[in-house]
């Protein structure tokens, strides 16, 4: 499990503070412990994204059946579950890209459908957020 763990994010304004001053979306991946598809995502697709430098994104987790206290992007306290509940990420795995004011820059990638175009969907996901966020320039 190590090796697929992705960082859980505690803090969300922090995160989206360190992915504007890198220039690219905040990633998020919204799971659940019992999850083998939340595991599939993390060890195909955002594990690998997320230990490369060349990434145009900063990628944390969010464990959605969990109550781990969290900052969300206003600066509140929060918890995990509460703060997946308010983005209304209902089914895991759910990816969500994020500006750093805690918008969302391109539609979420709800559940793992059509494996053969998950990375692909990623990947447009990831360049469409990156291309709003230098429009907002």
């Amino acid at each position: 499990m190590a090796q697929t763990a992705l960082t859980e994010s505690h803090d969300l304004a922090a995160d989206a503070r360190l992915a504007a001053a890198r220039g690219v979306p905040l990633v998020l991946l919204y799971s659940r412990d019992d999850c083998s598809w939340c595991e599939k995502v993390r060890r195909e697709y955002l594990g690998p994204l997320s230990r490369d430098p060349a990434t145009p994104a900063v990628i944390r987790e969010l464990h959605m059946d969990r109550a781990t206290v969290l900052i969300d992007f206003a600066g509140r306290r929060t918890t995990s579950a509460e703060f997946s509940r308010q983005m209304q990420a209902r089914f895991a795995p759910t990816v969500m890209f994020h500006g750093p004011d805690g918008g969302t820059l391109a539609d979420a990638i709800v559940g793992f459908r059509l494996a053969d175009f998950y990375g692909a969907y990623l990947e447009r996901a990831i360049e469409e957020s990156r291309t709003r966020l230098q429009t907002r320039k």
